[in-house]
């Protein structure tokens, strides 16, 4: 052997260490899990929550396609007229207090739809129809059917889109 003890004889292959294992993770890697977790969790709170506070609308959803074909009929359309007109004081009563729907009726309701809804619809366009076939059979039997698919429309509008304000004591 060389004493020399910078000869490269001395040398020796690095030794390379083995790889770290995936299993158990670092302790960090438990609190990224239980957040993502916890995360998941509340989403699933809040997803859950939103869906029950809307059910309202599906079940008026659900009754206002019942109510289409009995509204596009001439013969049955003032009974479906006064179910549909129902439905939607129905839907705006469980959204909104009580105190602030219950007593509304003409034009102050016809306002409000338009208020919650964003549209001007109830006051100038079909909604006015509403009103009109509960004093006046004749505008039952003269209503086309084209002016009752827009206010079926203008109603199935108002019920997926309209705005629950944040007032106290609200139900929605």
């Amino acid at each position: 052997m060389n004493p020399d003890p910078t000869s490269l004889d001395r040398l020796h292959d690095i030794v390379v260490a083995s790889p770290a294992p995936w299993w158990p993770p670092a302790p960090a890697w438990y609190w990224v899990l239980g957040f993502l977790l916890g995360g998941l969790l509340v989403l699933l709170l809040l997803a859950l929550l939103c869906w029950q506070r809307n059910r309202y609308r599906r079940e008026a959803l659900v009754e206002l396609t019942r109510l289409e074909p009995a509204l596009i009929e001439p013969t049955t359309r003032a009974a479906a007229l006064g179910a549909l007109a129902e439905v939607l004081k129905r839907a705006a009563l469980t959204a909104f207090p009580r105190e602030q729907v219950a007593n509304l009726s003409g034009p102050g309701w016809f306002e409000f739809l338009d208020r919650t809804g964003r549209t001007t619809g109830f006051r100038e366009g079909s909604g006015a129809i509403l009103e009109r076939a509960v004093y006046d059979q004749r505008t039952i039997t003269t209503l086309d059917e084209k002016r009752v698919r827009e206010l079926v429309f203008l109603v199935r509008r108002w019920v997926v889109g309209h705005r629950v304000e944040d007032v106290a004591g609200g139900n929605g």
